[in-house]
């Protein structure tokens, strides 16, 4: 009677034990196991990921923002005062070509010198030194006027200077680039090389006028010093003569 449960108990062990096939349903074969150590690895593995991710991002956009630097300082300004420059010149060397009688040639001013100036005023008869004394009259009048010519150009081109100095000053403040700063920094010293240009030929033209009138008057006493001297000259003295007042009485 005592040794029944016993039996009983020592069945149920092996029963346990024993490799015998055991059904198990699908219920009881669904369980979840969380490894703490797995899923921390995991979340740095996500998180080094994450910040490559980020800075590739960050290095795109760097890339990015220095193209379109480039391409701001490589664009070309939209603004040119070339041709207006041009013209100016070419009206400033219009002037200078234009210029009467007597140009700005060496070998046109070495002749007219040996011809009609210095020394040679004295030469030749009287008519001959009244004749060149008359041409330059003409060559300094025509100085003055080229002069008050050239000064009236250059007054002329101030209005459009001043323009085109405030254009470009413009166009420099807004520029979006190197290029376009550089350009109109160019542009500006052209246009003060064009005044300067415009200043050297009224220069030139005032000299040339100032020149043609000293030589002029210094041609015209060598001239009137030698009409004394042979006026003065000794010879047959005056004679009187006759003079017959009105015909037929």
């Amino acid at each position: 009677m005592i040794r029944r449960p016993l039996r009983a108990a020592l069945l149920g062990a092996a029963l346990v034990a024993s490799p015998l096939p055991v059904t198990v349903t699908p219920a009881q074969a669904q369980w979840t196991v969380f490894d703490p150590w797995n899923y921390a690895q995991n979340i740095l593995s996500a998180a080094r990921a994450l910040d490559q991710i980020n800075n590739q991002i960050a290095s795109l956009q760097n890339e990015a923002q220095m193209l379109i630097n480039q391409a701001r300082n490589l664009a070309s300004l939209p603004y040119s005062s070339l041709m207006r420059l041009q013209q100016s010149f070419a009206r400033t060397q219009q002037l200078i070509a234009r210029a009467q009688r007597l140009a700005y040639e060496v070998t046109d001013i070495e002749r007219a010198f040996t011809q009609g100036y210095g020394s040679a005023a004295s030469l030749g008869s009287s008519q001959q030194m009244f004749a060149n004394a008359r041409e330059r009259w003409q060559t300094s009048v025509a100085g003055f006027q080229d002069a008050l010519m050239t000064q009236a150009t250059v007054v002329g081109n101030l209005t459009g200077t001043r323009a085109e100095i405030e254009a470009l000053i413009g166009q420099s403040q807004g520029a979006t680039g190197a290029l376009q700063a550089a350009q109109a920094g160019n542009q500006l010293l052209a246009l003060q090389s064009q005044q300067i240009a415009d200043l050297t030929a009224l220069l030139a033209a005032q000299g040339r006028a100032q020149a043609l009138e000293a030589a002029r008057v210094a041609s015209g006493e060598e001239q009137a010093r030698e009409q004394l001297e042979r006026f003065l000259a000794p010879g047959a003295g005056y004679q009187p003569g006759s003079a017959q007042m009105f015909h037929g009485r």
